[in-house]
């Protein structure tokens, strides 16, 4: 009855770990994105689980240093990893995470960092989190979760004898699970614009769905005060979607706004992705792309916020060609 009421609760706290009684094909993992006031210094902390075809799990702790360009995946025995039943809190090893804070203890990275002003994705019994209805959608190939668009963070880390101070920084903290990452998929996101308290985040893929392929995307745009969505299940439009070597296009509209973004390519990291649950795969990540964004009304073209974001995360990924829409 436990395993039973943890899923149950999970399916209604999109942050909480989903993957109660799971034993093979899969993998969750959470993303914690945190940089300092004086932007020199930007990380992303992944920690997760993943098993393979046969059952093989292992849990691991990722870093990237997105100024340095290089990570690192620290591979921990699966008992190792523990997940509180009853909200957002994992612990691996020495290391512990959660939707306020993360606690670092590893070989040449340590310290504790402090999340506070945590701006969640709207929720509701009908449409938990950012995957809206087909959160009870039972095969998917990949759920996503957003834990936090923006907050302020205090703190400090000690990097290869480095102490660093992050307060006053900004943060940004989602996650993923299923059993792959998509086949082709684009990802950004950024909370620097020239001025705090605004944040973004667009993805589109390619997404399996009962023996055939639709071009899915959600993106948020949180304004300080509001979230604005476009979404495929609130009746938003992808009108563009292109990528070449230097960019990423999007255009898309909801029955009220418009929204343009250009994302800038910066120089990339490779990271492990999950296949079929194992973490065999690789992606390329930036850390220091930009983002222009333009929002405006439909009706009368009024511009609601039109800015360049810094710092951004970008993730082109797989045969992008099945996503492009000009």
């Amino acid at each position: 009855m436990g395993i039973l009421q943890n899923k149950i609760r999970a399916i209604f706290n999109p942050e909480h770990f989903q993957g109660w009684a799971q034993k093979r094909r899969y993998f969750e993992g959470w993303y914690f994105k945190v940089i300092n006031k004086p932007e020199t210094k930007a990380f992303a902390f992944i920690p997760g689980i993943a098993m393979d075809e046969s059952g093989k799990k292992q849990a691991f702790i990722q870093v990237l240093d997105g100024k340095m360009q290089t990570a690192h995946y620290h591979k921990f025995p699966p008992e190792l990893f523990v997940p509180s039943p009853d909200k957002f809190e994992v612990a691996i090893d020495g290391n512990r995470f959660s939707r306020n804070s993360i606690q670092l203890n590893l070989r040449d990275l340590k310290g504790s960092l402090q999340f506070s002003e945590t701006v969640p994705w709207p929720s509701h019994w009908y449409s938990p989190g950012i995957m809206g209805p087909y959160t009870f959608v039972p095969f998917m190939e990949c759920y996503h979760g957003i834990v936090s668009m923006d907050h302020k963070i205090s703190g400090h880390l000690e990097v290869n004898g480095e102490m660093l101070n992050f307060d006053n920084g900004r943060g940004y903290t989602e996650k993923d699970w299923g059993h792959s990452f998509p086949s082709a998929y684009i990802w950004m996101q950024t909370n620097h614009f020239s001025k705090p308290g605004f944040s973004i985040k667009a993805s589109v893929a390619k997404i399996p769905f009962l023996g055939r392929w639709f071009v899915g995307f959600i993106v948020g745009i949180w304004l300080g005060d509001r979230l604005v969505q476009f979404t495929t299940y609130n009746r938003s439009k992808l009108r563009k979607s292109v990528v070449d070597a230097d960019k990423v296009e999007l255009l898309l509209e909801n029955q009220t706004y418009r929204l343009e973004i250009i994302a800038r390519r910066g120089l990339s990291t490779s990271l492990a992705s999950p296949i079929l649950g194992l973490m065999d795969g690789r992606i390329e990540e930036s850390m220091n792309a930009c983002i222009e964004v333009n929002l405006t009304e439909r009706k009368s073209g009024k511009t609601i916020f039109c800015d360049v974001g810094r710092n951004a995360g970008l993730e082109v990924a797989g045969k992008i060609e099945e996503i492009m829409i000009y």
